[in-house]
This record gives C-alpha cells, structure tokens and sequence, in this order.
C-alpha cells in the first residue's frame, strides 16, 4: 500500500478509505478501551488522531510506543466526532518502526525555550514552531527560483573556495591543506606556494563577481547558496555561514536593479502566504500578532526611494537619540534603518546613492565623484533586507576604484577583462535569505531560520 501523507489524509474527501500512515508520534493517551495516538510525519503542521481498539491485537504492541517513537499504522480514514479535527484513522495495524527512549527523549509535550531547542538543533524539526519555519523555508526556495525562471534568468553556481575578497572586508575563512603554523614575516609571502592551490584561499562572502562574468554573456542570471563571513559577532542578525540570493543583470542600471528587489520582494512574500497558510498562522499566533498584516503591506504598497543624503537629513531631524552618530558620510546602521521604515514611512524603503568611501569597489561611480549607483532595500523588524548596485563598466575607472581601495589589481585581471571586451552597464543585489525568512516569519534570531547555526564558538552537528 502506498504511504499516505498526513497533510493530504486531512484534505481527503473520501471516509473509510484504507490509508497507511508512517510518522513520530507527539502523544499517547489512554482511554477505557482504547488509546489515542497523535502522529505527525512533518508534512504539515496538523497531527492526525489514531484510534486504537483494546480488541484489536495491535493494542498489544502500545507499550512500546512512547513519545517520539516511529511508527507505521494502516486503517480506514473516518469522520472524527473531536472537535478541531475532520479525519481520524481507526487502526487495524501498528507497527513500531523506531522505539524512543521515554525517560531521556528531550521534547515533551509543553513549550521549549528557543534557547534549548537550539542545543538540540537536530530534534528541533519536529516541534510545532520548527516544522512550520522550515516549511515555510523550503516553499520560499521553491519560490526563489520559479521567481527567476519566470523572468528568464539562468540560475549560476558559483565558487565557495576563492580567491578573493569581493566585499574588501577581509573577514575571510580561510581554506587550506597546510599544517598550523607561525610564519616568520618574511616567510609570509611564500607561505602559500606550497598549499593546495598554491596561493591562498578562502570562503566566498558573494557570488557577486562571477556573477557579472556570466551576466555579460547570458544576459540575467542568479545565484543562490551559501556564502561565509568570519565576523566575531553574536548579535541575532549575524551568522557565520548563510544563503544569499544574488541576481546579475546586463543592460541594467540602478533603476533596473530597484524594480527587481521590490519585485522580487513581493512576489516572495505573496507566495508564502499563498502557500504557507497553516504555517504561517503559528507564528502570527505565538510569536507576533501583526505579523501577516505587515506582511500584506510589504507585500502590495509600493516602496519609499529615498536618496542617502535625504535619508540622513530625515534622521538628523527626527529627535531620536540614535546610539550611533548620524551624518553625512556615515553608514547607516540598523537603528536608522529600522527607523526610516518603522517609524518615519511605516513601510519599505529604498535608500540610494551612498557615499563612495563606505561602499565597495566595484559600485558605479556617480557624476558627482562624491556617491555610488547604490541601493540598499530596508524592511520593518529587519533593516537592511537587500544590498546591491549598478557596477562599475567603465575600465578607467574602475582601475582607480581598485587602487583606492589597497586592492592588487592583478588579483582581478579577469575582473577587469570584461570591461576591456564588451562593456556594458550591469546591476545587481544580494538578498539575505536568512533576513527574509526572519521577517516573513517574525522570529528574530537568525539562528532559528537556519538548520544548523554556525556563529562564533558554536560548531555543533
């Protein structure tokens, strides 16, 4: 017999179908004449009841079944007569797949702090709140890449091991196959020729650059995956490993590059919800009572451009008292963010035409000389949502914004080919996937969206 999924067994439109059911058990209750078995097999939030008779023979085998225990039971799909519940299955067979050890099995039938979910990441799935985010996780991927493909993008795998720093951060992991060592200075620059490279690597922080390699020749392609920052922090916006999202387009320029993440933006959240129902209502339940209508406004109003020099004068004349100084030149930092699309607009907002000397190389050099074609998209709860810019096509340029930075330009020979074969105006961004599913599910440690947290001193599973 072909396994049943729970979801679609609570969707059924036909009773007494025979059905087979394979899933963990939540609880076990004992009635007279009968136990009551709830049992979920994660593909949807809702457990299913299983009935079982003290006269049929499987009742037998019901104490070995505990809490957190694998189990296999065929039986007929019936009206349920509990309230909260369509379908129940009456049991005409149990079998125990994979017993669980009542006394030190760690999720019982309460609310576990996130705290100590955390210390157990690999049994964390299998509560209410954990199942749904990574549902919600995995249809918002899904959702990703049928965004792009409807637009004709080519999806792009990029490197993880790299030799260079796109962000020019040096917050880097390095990769290499030599033992530990301490290198005398001038033993440093020849350190590297015997790894296995021969030169010295390191973790991606971005796609980015190759990226704009294949969008000068496929015309708008993406990437999607894991990326590295060697960051010593521990704040709940920062993880050592996370997913970004970065789209690449040619023939694009800063306005080009705005409409996409708006877009983008929209079209995933609307998804969510669309798909995500079930789901979704948990965290609007217990974790934050707004959530689904600021989503519905992110989802449909249009988004604030504002250029960076206004969005500092706004700041300045707020009256708040900011824990970082706000002024020209400055970065924008969290609380500002948080501000403009919280307080000020009540809405997202697109801040654009930052100050060259905060901001990458490779970002377009406006006619003032003084800002770059960037753009950084800000959310409620979040802040920074999305970061990207029009490139810098133009060589000459380029050449100078590489030196300005202390970067060797021979490192980005390649880099600097497709500005010397073809150049064409090119604009792209990254999306924090972590960032987004924090917002659309209003959980606010990045390490609760991610399955596994890499941050520093924490290197579980």
């Amino acid at each position: 017999m072909k396994r049943t999924l729970i979801a679609q067994a609570l969707d059924s439109k036909n009773d007494n179908s025979r059905i087979l059911i394979k899933g963990w058990v939540r609880t076990k209750r004992d009635a007279k004449g009968f136990s009551f078995l709830e049992v979920n097999d994660g593909s949807c939030l809702k457990n299913i009841q299983i009935i079982v008779d003290a006269s049929n023979p499987a009742y037998e085998i019901l104490g070995e079944v505990n809490t957190g225990a694998a189990v296999e039971v065929t039986g007929a799909l019936v009206p349920s007569p509990g309230k909260g519940q369509k379908w129940e299955v009456r049991a005409n067979d149990i079998r125990v797949i994979g017993h669980a050890d009542a006394e030190s099995y760690p999720l019982q039938k309460k609310r576990h702090s996130d705290e100590f979910l955390r210390t157990i990441a690999h049994l964390r799935p299998r509560t209410n709140k954990y199942g749904a985010l990574f549902r919600i996780r995995s249809e918002s991927a899904f959702a990703v890449h049928q965004f792009f493909r409807n637009r004709g993008f080519y999806y792009l795998h990029t490197p993880i091991i790299t030799g260079l720093d796109c962000e020019g951060a040096g917050e880097l992991f390095r990769v290499t196959t030599l033992p530990p060592v301490s290198a005398e200075p001038e033993e440093a620059d020849h350190l590297f020729e015997a790894d296995f490279f021969g030169k010295e690597a390191s973790l991606t922080v971005s796609g980015q650059l190759e990226a704009e390699m294949f969008a000068c020749a496929l015309g708008n392609v993406y990437t999607f995956g894991p990326t590295f920052r060697a960051e010593n922090s521990n704040t709940p916006r920062h993880s050592a490993e996370f997913w970004m999202i970065e789209p690449e387009m040619a023939f694009a320029d800063l306005k080009d590059n705005m409409d996409l993440s708006e877009e983008l933006v929209k079209n995933l959240i609307a998804h969510v919800i669309d798909h995500c129902g079930s789901d979704l209502e948990l965290f609007s339940r217990f974790v934050d009572k707004n959530l689904v209508t600021q989503l519905e406004i992110i989802a449909k109003e249009s988004y604030v451009r504002l250029p960076y020099g206004e969005a500092i004068e706004i700041l300045k004349a707020s009256g708040d008292i900011f824990e970082f100084p706000v002024d020209f030149g400055t970065d924008l930092q969290t609380e500002h963010e948080r501000f403009l699309c919280e307080k000020h607009f009540k809405k997202p907002v697109i801040v654009y035409n930052y100050p060259k000397q905060i901001k990458p190389f490779y970002m377009r050099l406006n006619d003032d000389n003084t800002t770059v074609a960037a753009m950084d998209l800000l959310v409620p709860k979040i802040g920074e949502l999305i970061g990207g810019s029009q490139r810098e096509e133009r060589l000459a340029v380029l050449k100078q914004r590489i030196d300005e930075s202390g970067l060797n330009r021979d490192d980005y020979w390649w880099y600097l080919d497709i500005r010397r074969f073809g150049t064409a105006p090119h604009s792209g961004f990254g999306l924090g996937f972590e960032r987004f599913l924090m917002m659309v599910s209003g959980v606010t440690n990045i390490r609760d969206v991610i399955p596994f947290p890499r941050t520093p001193r924490h290197l579980e599973f």
